[in-house]
């Protein structure tokens, strides 16, 4: 082989591995304010409810975006000179337990120029059969706001948190100045997933995810609080007996780290 056919043939790999490392997205917006994208994964665009679902909040998010890039670039064009802000959101599966209950987590990816990218993490339980969003709420008796389930539930997290921060040599900020904003309270003990487990079509427990700044300083990333299914064992209905079960496999936990 010739040198330049060798240089066409290498150029022609490297082209192609591009495009499978870019997926073509799924809605997009791209002007001289803002490149932004919006993906979905297979299993999700497998789903028509849920991916009709996840499409149409994703292009509100598009939406919005553009609109407050393009008020920025009105007022302070010299910010735009090197290209317009990149935002991406991504929803992925995370588990499908009792072939029902589906977990997604969606990521999202800023860089306005400032002095660094931001990213945020959120959750989506979806109920296949119901075709709707739904809250962890029926897999336990009561999740009132400071009742039994949502103080054992944060103390929890909490523990969590404290081995993950270990983990990364991050102790020092495993403080309660850095977990004050975890309330007993759903809406505000952080987006929760159900995690997958060693058992065929159970959960073994919950994942909090949580993006940086929410429990320490941007530098340590995101975190994932794991709480295992046996510690709220006294608070599921017959509902949350019946989804959940078997324990975290190794590799989710390293996943998730």
């Amino acid at each position: 082989m010739t040198g330049l056919s060798v240089a066409l043939a290498l150029s022609a790999t490297c082209a192609f591995s591009a495009l499978a490392a870019d997926p073509k997205p799924d809605a997009a917006v791209k002007n001289k304010s803002i490149d932004a994208r919006v993906l979905l994964d297979d299993r999700i665009k497998a789903d028509a409810p849920l991916a009709a679902d996840c499409l149409a909040e994703g292009k509100k998010w598009l939406d919005k975006n553009a609109g407050d890039a393009a008020a920025s670039r009105k007022q302070e064009p010299q910010f735009f000179k090197d290209g317009g802000w990149d935002f991406e959101r991504k929803y992925s599966t995370r588990s499908v337990v009792a072939d029902r209950y589906v977990s997604i987590l969606r990521d999202d990816y800023m860089d306005t120029h400032g002095a660094h990218p931001n990213s945020d993490v959120n959750t989506i339980l979806w109920d296949k059969f119901e075709n709707k969003r739904i809250s962890i709420r029926p897999f336990f008796t009561e999740t009132a706001d400071n009742g039994a389930t949502m103080k054992a539930m944060v103390q929890a997290v909490i523990a969590s948190l404290k081995i993950e921060k270990k983990k990364r040599d991050s102790g020092e900020t495993a403080t309660e100045e850095w977990f004050k904003g975890l309330e007993p309270s759903l809406l505000k003990i952080g987006a929760v997933t159900l995690a997958p487990s060693t058992e065929t079509g159970k959960s073994s427990g919950l994942t909090f995810h949580y993006p940086p700044y929410a429990v320490g300083p941007y530098a340590e990333g995101q975190y994932v609080a794991f709480v295992p299914w046996e510690t709220l064992k006294p608070y599921l209905t017959a509902e949350g007996v019946r989804i959940f079960g078997g324990a975290r496999p190794k590799a989710d936990a390293d996943e998730q780290q």
